[in-house]
């Protein structure tokens, strides 16, 4: 059975994933490997990745492809997001790691990013869905794509993501107050109501959110609103599985309040994550209010899914 492998090179981390098809559609996982990444420690003012985050990506690139040998790997695709795709220095860094690991890694535009993250959706949600709006709120942009078919019929890529954000409108993660909080937000709502023909949720949308930004705030949001425990009484079942606006607005008073250090311990965010969580939330309250989204569904599939599902999607024959 054939399989196919990506990876994945991002602020935190360094992905290998290796799938192959199941009969049904879907996806099988076959092998994966993580190495933790920490560039956003190692970039300048300007987005530039220092030498320090080169040699990291070198390491953590080795690592990731380095030989199991009870495991025939496919041919791999390597791609790096935002983190390296906007850094000015971003084909010094390919042209090194190319010349430390032989991978050479690809950057795809904000569009292809969303294109693929509404493929791996639309695969995720299944053939019988309607009409879909895809969010991703990444850490240097933003994709929505919308569509009623296989492919979507409106793409876009901002750069609102919550690493940028959190760099030029929160420096080191934290708030001084309710006036910078409302000066953001209006950046963020200003911004958004500049894009032209932005998807929106019309009626009848199925409204996916495939971000680990997304997953860590409705993680957040189940914890907090699951009611305290009685003797004897059952657990409440968790339903991190949605997230709704009024939900997302309520946790945002909770990241705020709390520094990077004290918002790492808090249910479902992870601390390497903390600092940006605030701004991810606030880039996913004002992309959800432009979109006319009351609600989300946490889909774990990704542009890193679109990738293995085209690599896997059968050959067509050439024609003689």
């Amino acid at each position: 059975m054939r399989k196919a492998g990506v990876l994945d090179v991002g602020c935190h981390s360094a992905l290998l994933t290796v799938t192959r098809r199941r009969s049904g559609g879907g996806l099988e996982p076959v092998f994966s490997r993580k190495v933790r990444l920490r560039l956003h420690q190692s970039l300048g003012p300007s987005g530039r990745l220092r030498r320090s985050g080169v040699l990291s990506v070198q390491e953590a690139v080795a690592r990731a492809v380095a030989e199991d040998p009870e495991l025939r790997m496919p041919e791999v695709f390597a791609f790096a997001t935002s983190v390296i795709r906007d850094a000015p220095n971003r084909d010094e860094i390919i042209a090194q790691v190319a010349a430390a690991t032989g991978v050479r890694l690809r950057v795809l535009p904000g569009e292809e990013e969303a294109r693929l993250a509404y493929v791996a959706a639309r695969n995720w949600v299944g053939p019988a869905a309607g009409p879909l709006l895809v969010l991703d709120v990444g850490g240097g942009t933003v994709e929505v794509a919308a569509g009623s078919g296989d492919q979507p019929d409106a793409v876009c890529s901002l750069p609102l993501g919550a690493r940028r954000i959190t760099r030029d409108r929160l420096p080191g993660g934290r708030v001084t107050g309710r006036k910078q909080l409302a000066e953001v937000r209006h950046y963020l709502r200003s911004s958004l109501d500049e894009v032209p023909d932005l998807p929106r949720a019309e009626s009848g949308t199925d409204v996916l959110a495939c971000s680990k930004t997304f997953t860590q705030l409705a993680r957040l949001a189940a914890a907090r609103s699951r009611p305290p425990r009685t003797s004897g009484a059952a657990r409440t079942p968790r339903a991190a599985g949605t997230l709704t606006l009024t939900a997302l607005r309520a946790v945002i008073p909770l990241l705020a309040a709390a520094g990077p250090v004290r918002r790492g311990r808090l249910p479902g965010i992870s601390p390497h994550r903390a600092e940006q969580s605030l701004a991810g939330a606030l880039v996913a309250e004002a992309l959800m209010e432009a979109c006319g989204a009351d609600s989300v569904r946490i889909c774990p599939w990704s542009t890193r899914e679109g990738l293995l599902l085209e690599r896997l999607a059968p050959r067509t024959a050439e024609v003689p």
